[in-house]
């Protein structure tokens, strides 16, 4: 076996799973689980359509790269998401289908890393955990950049020493982040696309979250963006990840794409003929008539706004919470330790939260996570309502 599996922690839910055992939380009260980030407003009854229309494609085999009407779709909607220009990215060269970011995330740090030269890929802590166990298997070390609230929860560059700088092949940023909600500024994606030129490592940016965002005239900052502004037309050492599950509801779709570097795609596509499934094809045709789309993500936007709204309004007199700028995840603060908080909240109110520790590692010192709890407002308005009553009960009762 791989030895480096041995090297991999236990995923977030297996550790929730162990945290919840033996516990029979009150039988009067409805389970509201909070701690999965799976969105649960209906998928768009169009794309579900399209997909239908489309079965008939199963009689054929997918071909990796992707149909090119889906190709384009894709870099159409960059470059009018991103404000580049109508052709400044190349669907030919510059795009791939992939089967949910899940999949292409692990899947490029394989292509990417040369595991003889003792790479580190350097990741925001905490973390997709994803992000690690790419690393690890890829025969890189991780490198852990403390997001604390200290620095709003954003990764500081500056910190990471020049050796790291020297031996670093990968750098994962996550924005707007999971769990924190934070976004990356244009400065803060020009110093990382400075550095990555001087040490020559490349960016994989995961943007899943890039189309939930709280002020509509304020969309998040995408790399390519910046990369464009700056005058890096052909968006070297930069790769984006974007997926349909937050921005169309159809986490089941599993669909999404990589996009930016032709050179890295170029070998990341070879890579994907031996290892990438392709996408189906009726998958596609729903793909593209998701991509082609903006009404839906407005009104999903809206839907998540509503419940941010009510969900801090009920909480904001007990404990200090504060409304992220994207994603829909609120990173609570515990006025005890996160596992305890977690723990006691389902047996006591029959809730389920993801301890903040889960997702990140000790590092400098500390676990950026400890103390925090992340709470995915994926469940409808009702019972975020509800969880957030419960949850104002608990802490009255806790902190009595």
């Amino acid at each position: 076996m791989n030895p480096h599996l041995a090297e991999l922690h236990p995923y977030p839910f297996e550790k929730l799973a162990s945290l919840k055992q033996g516990i029979t939380p009150p039988a009067d009260k409805a389970h509201i689980a909070l701690s999965i980030g799976e969105p649960k407003h209906a998928t768009p009854h169009f794309i579900q359509e399209a997909l239908l229309r489309h079965l008939h494609g199963l009689t054929l085999y997918p071909t990796s790269k992707g149909l090119p009407e889906l190709r384009q779709a894709i870099a159409d909607w960059t470059c009018r998401r991103f404000g580049i220009p109508a052709g400044g990215v190349d669907a030919e060269t510059q795009v791939l289908p992939v089967n949910g970011t899940r999949e292409a995330l692990f899947s490029l740090v394989q292509a990417v890393i040369d595991p003889a030269d003792k790479p580190v890929v350097v990741m925001p802590n905490p973390f997709y955990q994803i992000y690690e166990g790419a690393a690890v298997l890829a025969g890189a070390e991780p490198y852990y950049l403390n997001t604390t609230a200290e620095a709003d929860y954003l990764p500081d560059f500056d910190s990471v020493p020049v050796a790291i700088w020297q031996r670093c092949q990968l750098v994962f940023i996550c924005s707007p982040g999971n769990p924190t909600g934070t976004v990356l500024s244009q400065a803060d994606h020009l110093k990382l696309l400075r550095l990555a030129e001087k040490y020559d490592f490349v960016i994989a940016s995961d943007e899943c979250y890039t189309e939930l965002y709280d002020d509509e005239a304020n969309p998040p900052q995408g790399l390519l963006q910046s990369a464009y502004q700056a005058g890096n037309t052909e968006f070297k050492r930069c790769v984006i990840f974007q997926s349909l599950s937050k921005r169309s509801n159809a986490p089941g779709l599993r669909s999404g794409f990589v996009a930016g570097d032709a050179e890295v795609l170029k070998q990341y596509f070879k890579y994907r003929t031996y290892h990438g499934c392709p996408m189906p094809v009726s998958t596609q045709h729903a793909s593209i008539a998701a991509w082609n789309d903006e009404e839906h993500v407005k009104h999903n936007r809206q839907l998540y706004r509503d419940k941010f709204s009510a969900f801090i309004e009920i909480l904001k007199g007990v404990c200090k919470i504060e409304r992220p700028p994207a994603s829909f995840y609120i990173w609570l603060k515990t006025p005890m330790p996160d596992t305890e908080f977690a723990q006691k909240l389902f047996a006591e109110q029959n809730i389920t939260v993801l301890p903040g520790s889960f997702l990140s590692r000790d590092s400098d010192g500390m676990n950026p996570g400890a103390n925090h709890v992340r709470i995915a407002l994926v469940a409808p308005i009702e019972e975020c309502v509800e969880a957030a009553q419960r949850i104002k009960v608990f802490l009255n009762e806790n902190n009595a």
